[in-house]
């Protein structure tokens, strides 16, 4: 039974056993849910953040705006070929997965797939 369950996450015994819908650890009575770990697994995996050509994006990056778009509040728009620099990736938000300083229109968040990597 020990060869296809995990093991602990805390004390790394490998005497677990199912509880209902839980995995439950003898030695060190840590009990977690072993489908909410393989969920949290798979987000990691899916959290690769790409721009609107393919390109993987990470913290630092400079990046240029390919649509001219109007923004909300500003009397101008944010016109196509801007530069943002040291981007910052975030979660949440919606789809806006960028948080970044864009010059003359301040702070704000971007979607990835507005922006390309330069």
């Amino acid at each position: 039974m020990s060869d296809t369950l995990p093991p602990c996450p805390d004390c790394s015994s490998e005497y677990t056993y199912e509880m209902d819908a839980l995995l439950v650890c003898p030695e060190c009575a840590h009990e977690w849910n072993a489908e909410a770990e393989v969920a949290e697994a798979v987000e990691a995996v899916e959290a690769v953040i790409k721009d609107a050509v393919g390109n993987e994006l990470q913290d630092g990056d400079t990046v240029s705006i390919t649509k001219t778009m109007k923004v909300k509040g500003a009397q101008s728009a944010l016109k196509a070929g801007t530069k943002v620099r040291n981007i910052r990736l975030v979660q949440g938000s919606g789809d806006h997965d960028i948080a970044a300083k864009v010059d003359g229109f301040g702070q704000m968040e971007l979607k990835s797939s507005i922006v390309k990597k330069i």
